[in-house]
């Protein structure tokens, strides 16, 4: 006679009953821990001054150039990329440094990332080629016994 019981009995020990409550018990915990603060984060309001050319319009006073040492050190906007303009801000007229990404740096990655794929389709290549050769002897070597067992 079966059971109608869905549940494996396996399931009803009681370390797997204190696993599973303990499990769920955490993953709760993490997910209204997490509700909970993010509510309480968004009530507190952060004062954050946005640079001028994210709000208004600007003119490129200095082309795109790659920063100096005393740049990188001083300039917030040299960490991004090693490279700034100089902008001007129309409506509040202030000079502002803004980064930017050179063409001669992106030319350098585009070949360092051509370079890398180049490489690993040469790595890979001979990987193919040495398993292809592994399994080609050890097919050959199957039949030269079942021959021999003949």
């Amino acid at each position: 006679m079966e059971s109608d019981c869905r549940i494996p009995m396996s399931c009803l020990r009681p370390r797997v009953l204190v696993l599973h409550i303990l499990f769920w018990g955490l993953v709760s915990l993490r997910v209204f821990g997490a509700a909970f603060l993010g509510e309480e984060k968004s009530t507190v309001t952060k004062t954050v001054t946005m640079p001028c050319w994210q709000v208004e319009e600007f003119v490129v006073a200095s082309d795109c150039t790659l920063c100096t040492a005393f740049q990188t050190k001083t300039l917030i906007a040299c960490i991004q990329t090693g490279y700034v303009e100089r902008i001007n801000c129309t409506k509040s007229n202030k000079d502002e440094y803004k980064s930017c990404r050179s063409a001669v740096m992106e030319e350098h990655l585009f070949w360092k990332f051509e370079g890398a794929m180049l490489g690993l389709t040469v790595f890979f290549a001979l990987v193919v080629i040495g398993r292809q050769r592994s399994l080609d002897r050890q097919a050959s070597e199957k039949v030269r016994r079942q021959i021999e067992s003949i």
